[in-house]
């Protein structure tokens, strides 16, 4: 996910697309946040782990 939002922040940048950088930045906090919990142990979704 943090991955695809970079994609799309970089895109809307070079492009000029205003929603495009939003929805790349939303992105990237969302993964950033999920990630944060997983890597404390905390259960997301209700999963511990991700396989």
């Amino acid at each position: 996910m943090i991955i695809l939002g970079l994609i799309l922040l970089i895109i809307g940048l070079l492009v000029g697309v205003g929603p495009l950088t939003t929805i790349g930045g939303i992105l990237i906090l969302v993964g950033a946040i999920l990630w944060l919990l997983g890597a404390t142990g905390r259960a997301v979704g209700g999963r511990k782990h991700f396989f």
